[in-house]
């Protein structure tokens, strides 16, 4: 049951591009979407666990992660609503480069012949991803590549900070998470709405409302899973699990017009996923 909870989160995450791209062909931009998709899960968390609320406030370290969760399902989600599914996605998953990188800066971690490893697999692939087709230096090219590369980072520090304030209670790490995904994306939506660099939220139809409360209800479900899951199997099985998201969202956007795959980002997904695998190998050894 826990390696089916892990792979129903990476399912969800992995398809969860298509489902923004619907809302927002309904008239909802993905930074709205995203504010609904988490409220629930918030509003949960805020209601039965009302302690995790306190020690949030009055917490200062617990911050960061509220700001880097924040902007890791933001730019995330944004990324594969309106970019190449398969880029976006591979361009987050260098977040091994910046975990050893943000590990050594923060929590002092000495850099082993490992990540030194994963740090030149991931820079290769990050390369022939980005690579133009005409020549030229390897750097983000749109909007949506820069989302999964800041997303990656963010998410990488999210995890650092995690590591660093494990001796919080599980709810208010929790709730720090949650709170970071509805107060960026909302406060992201409403400074972009002012400038007119974004629609206000709306719906096509009232109907609508009725898939968008399923789809918070699926992604409360899928955190559930990932939960317990995560309690229950060892970090590096963990963390190879969740790399299921890749295929699921490679596959899934080439079946569904979502994305393009030729032979070097192929071939730059292969060094990104391997230096994921041998974070998590690095974990097993440690």
């Amino acid at each position: 049951m826990a390696f089916l909870g892990l792979i129903f989160n990476a399912l969800v995450w992995g398809l969860s591009w298509w489902p923004f791209r619907q809302f927002q062909s309904a008239g909802l931009h993905p930074l709205w979407a995203t504010v609904s998709f988490f409220f629930l899960s918030w509003l949960v968390i805020l209601l039965l666990r009302r302690e995790a609320w306190r020690e949030l406030l009055t917490t200062p370290s617990l911050w960061p992660i509220m700001a880097a969760a924040g902007i890791t399902n933001t730019f995330f989600n944004w990324g594969v609503a309106t970019g190449d599914v398969v880029r976006v996605v591979l361009l987050f998953y260098l977040m091994p480069l910046w975990a050893v990188l943000l590990a050594r800066l923060i929590l002092g971690e000495h850099l082993t012949r490992l990540a030194l490893l994963r740090m030149v697999l991931a820079l290769g692939g990050a390369a022939a991803v980005l690579a133009p087709a005409g020549g030229g230096l390897p750097l983000p090219s749109s909007l949506p590549d820069w989302l999964g590369v800041l997303g990656g980072m963010s998410f990488a520090l999210n995890n650092v900070m995690l590591r660093r304030e494990a001796d919080r209670s599980p709810e208010a790490r929790a709730l720090a998470m949650f709170s970071g995904g509805v107060g960026v994306s909302a406060l992201a939506a409403t400074l972009m709405a002012t400038q007119g660099l974004a629609p206000w939220p709306a719906l096509a139809s009232a109907w609508w409302l009725l898939p968008l409360a399923g789809m918070a209800l699926l992604f409360f479900l899928s955190n559930l899973s990932l939960q317990y899951g995560a309690a229950r199997l060892p970090a590096n099985v963990t963390a190879i699990v969740m790399l299921c998201e890749v295929p699921f969202a490679a596959i899934s956007s080439l079946a569904w017009g979502g994305g393009t795959l030729g032979l070097r980002t192929a071939f730059g997904g292969l060094c990104i996923v391997g230096a994921a695998l041998l974070a998590a190998l690095e974990k097993r050894q440690g």
